[in-house]
């Protein structure tokens, strides 16, 4: 028998004041369903959600759920009042024998539990809403924005960690690869229509461009016949007055449903250009290094910079990359060796705080009021790349609109800080452009017009960013600052990097692990490239997503077996103990299935070699 849907909107249409946000809109998730939901920022992503999540609610329509179905919202800005720490928030609603579960997601997301909710970061009390969320497992979690804020280690245990999930689930993020990786169906959200494939969103790009094709054709099509009844009116109205008058009519229509055509919205008019020719040696880094008290940021490290570079700079948070970069600029003196640089440098920074913007301020004092692009005389204009422009033309490129151009840069949305602060950057020349993050909160169009835009770029580019398709699409070489203060470059992006970093010495024809040694050769196994003859499509796919699940489950009994190591758990907290007891022998039952399955595949792929 069939199961009813977890959710369904029916008829809903939701406004705040002028047209409507969504208008008759009909929505179904299924169990099982993996949506990605995507649209342009100030599209009304994050609302639908809300209205999906019951947080809004719509003026028109119904909002149903299945009976004793649980949906769970990630919130952007959770309310933590009352709670001493992110862990009392984030087990707030769960009964005490799951709390193992807020200890392996923290592990795993990189939250301290322990952390003070005063103290906390916004990116911390957003790692708490997510670990509250995937503790509490709901049927369907709706999950806006969850990577922003998280390195790219995290960002790969929460692709695991959904991939293995049951519960059904609806993403937004700017993240091509882990939207590509994860989802089943996508959900497009178009000038108010909200679209449908039952494809995920690897395959969006080619469905959007073939709407727009469409849409451009039908266009077309109609304009064609306006016009030959717009001659018709004129030239060939005869003696049927009848007959005519209705064609009359007809015209009438079509000019205005032509009229009712939507126009698709603008992107950002973004611009880079060079002033002066840098030399071609850049940054010439010779054995600096970094530490602060105990703490090792970099080991000695040398690095050369050269002219048309893309550097991009990955790692976990905190391992140090915007250091680096400050040393690499000259903001921040290394404590050993030396920074060279070259002749001729103009330089422009993009950082991740968007400390350059004052948040009081409007957006048209945040342009006016940088010294580098005031002009003379006139308080309504800007320099341009040399070229006085009124402020709210400039800003309407950057897809501001008039109203918001006096409105305080605090009341901005996350993407368009970014776009405000791409603005002052592409405002003036530079031929050594550093970007901290760039990504973060820009929408997928945005992204892909950025990402143009570096390439034409006749400068240098040094770069911090989690998203790994962007770094693919931009990169010349990958920095990968991977702890302990070890700095290493690799040639290319980051697949690059992965690849290299992953090669291994060829393995033996017959491989005969054993199965107390299966996650070390796994990891090999996964390294190591093959043809995997004499597997099927399903058994070699199966054989190279095994290595990280075992890594998965391992990590999972480790976090079981020290919370269960408590002489006192189980006369303090029986049904807690059981809990935990039953998921540590759930998991140790699906880690020996793993590794038979591994050494299994392995050797038939091994035995056809």
């Amino acid at each position: 028998m069939a199961r009813p849907p977890l959710l369904q909107l029916s008829g809903i249409r939701l406004g705040f004041g002028g047209d409507p946000v969504f208008e008759d809109l009909d929505l179904v998730i299924q169990p099982g369903d993996r949506v990605a939901l995507v649209g342009r920022n100030g599209s009304g992503k994050s609302t639908l959600m809300k209205v999906m999540a019951g947080l809004v609610e719509a003026d028109e329509g119904q909002r149903t759920t299945a009976p004793s179905t649980s949906v769970g919202y990630m919130q952007q800005e959770p309310d933590l009042s009352g709670f001493p720490t992110l862990g009392d928030f984030a087990a707030s609603d769960l009964p005490p024998e799951d709390a193992w579960r807020i200890e392996m997601a923290a592990s795993g997301l990189k939250l301290k539990p322990e952390t003070s909710t005063e103290k906390a970061s916004g990116g911390e009390r957003r790692r708490a809403a997510l670990v509250k969320l995937l503790a509490e497992a709901p049927e369907l979690m709706l999950l806006d924005e969850p990577t922003n804020h998280l390195d790219i280690e995290a960002i790969g245990w929460l692709e695991a960690h959904l991939t293995d999930a049951q519960a059904a689930y609806v993403l937004i993020s700017h993240d091509r690869t882990f939207l590509s990786k994860l989802t089943r169906a996508t959900l497009w959200i178009d000038r108010g229509t909200v679209r449908r494939q039952g494809r995920g969103f690897a395959d969006f790009e080619a469905w959007r461009d073939k709407v727009w094709e469409d849409e451009d054709v039908a266009r077309h099509k109609l304009d064609r016949k306006i016009k030959a009844e717009a001659r018709w009116a004129v030239e060939g109205i005869s003696a049927r007055r009848k007959r005519n008058m209705g064609r009359v009519r007809a015209l009438g229509e079509l000019r205005k449903n032509r009229e009712e055509m939507i126009r698709r919205p603008d992107t950002a008019a973004m611009t880079l250009e060079a002033g002066t020719q840098s030399g071609k040696r850049v940054i010439e880094a010779k054995g600096i290094s970094k530490n602060f008290e105990e703490r090792v940021i970099l080991k000695p490290f040398d690095l050369r910079v050269l002219r048309g570079d893309r550097v991009a700079f990955v790692g976990p948070n905190g391992v140090g990359k915007t250091t680096v970069l400050k040393m690499l600029t000259g903001e921040l003196a290394p404590d050993t060796g030396t920074v060279t640089h070259g002749t001729n440098l103009e330089l422009a920074v993009f950082d991740q705080n968007r400390a350059q913007l004052d948040p009081d301020l409007s957006l048209w004092d945040s342009l006016t009021g940088d010294p580098s692009m005031r002009v003379s005389g006139r308080a309504d204009q800007v320099m341009v790349r040399g070229t006085p422009r009124h402020v709210v033309g400039y800003l309407k490129e950057f897809l501001f609109n008039e109203n918001q151009a006096r409105s305080p840069v605090h009341s901005l949305s996350g993407g368009e800080r970014a776009r405000l602060l791409l603005a002052r950057i592409m405002a003036r020349e530079s031929n050594l452009l550093v970007l901290d993050e760039p990504t973060n909160d820009l929408d997928i169009e945005t992204l892909d017009l950025l990402q143009e835009v570096l390439s034409d770029y006749p400068g240098t580019v040094l770069l911090v960013s989690h998203d790994r398709d962007f770094i693919d699409r931009v990169a010349t070489s990958t920095v990968a600052m991977e702890g302990d203060g070890r700095a290493v470059v690799y040639a290319g992006g980051w697949s690059d990097y992965q690849a290299q970093r992953k090669e291994a010495p060829a393995a033996p024809s017959k491989p005969t692990p054993s199965p107390k040694a299966v996650s070390k050769p796994a990891k090999q196994a996964k390294a190591t490239p093959s043809a995997r003859e004499g597997l099927s499509f399903t058994e070699a796919h199966r054989l190279k997503e095994l290595p990280g699940q075992i890594e998965r489950l391992e990590a999972e009994i480790d976090t079981l077996e020290a919370f269960l190591s408590d002489p006192e758990l189980f006369t303090k907290e029986p049904a807690k103990f059981q809990k935990a007891s039953e998921a540590l022998v759930e998991r140790q039952a699906a880690l020996s299935a793993a590794e038979e399955d591994w050494l299994t595949l392995e050797d038939k792929a091994a035995s056809a070699t």
